[in-house]
């Protein structure tokens, strides 16, 4: 199984993760950007997800909320700046329990020796930003969601 691999300079207010996927690039660009394959992956495992909308397009708007066993809702939107294609993804994310905070995602599809290396780098409006994030366990949702997104592409893939 691939490794997620996250990065945050000390002093920069940006997260760098990569991993790579066993899938061809307009796949993954379709679970990105694809609402009803978005819901199988994004997001920690026990949490389950719903999307208020999801308007890929430039200036398009996103919502989409977790809920825990428990019933706790956790609400995330942004916007889409240039039209998303497989070359790149670009989007505000904001965390609707800290409003106010919000970062700048720029997603790369990069197609080599048969794989598909997928680049998030979040940029922060400050490193203070940046460490609240990591410490909201960040870290925890970012591996669930690669490792299930991992094992959607093998399942869309054997058909």
């Amino acid at each position: 199984m691939a490794k997620t691999q996250i990065t945050a300079e000390p002093g920069i207010p940006q997260i760098v993760i990569t991993r790579e996927f066993d899938a061809p690039r307009d796949l993954v660009f379709s679970a990105y950007t694809d609402p009803d394959l978005l819901v199988r992956w994004l997001g920690p495992r026990d949490l389950t997800m719903t999307i208020d909308r999801y308007d890929v397009r430039d200036g398009g708007t996103w919502r989409y909320v977790h809920k825990d066993a428990e019933g706790n809702e956790y609400g995330f939107h942004g916007v889409f700046h240039g039209t998303p294609s497989p070359d790149g993804i670009v989007q505000t994310f904001e965390f609707e329990g800290v409003p106010g905070h919000v970062a700048l995602d720029t997603i790369t599809l990069e197609w080599r020796a048969g794989k598909t290396l997928v680049r998030t780098v979040s940029s922060f409006q400050s490193v203070q930003d940046r460490d609240g994030m990591v410490a909201a366990d960040m870290e925890r949702g970012v591996r669930d969601s690669g490792e299930r997104l991992e094992e959607l592409l093998a399942k869309l893939q054997a058909g």
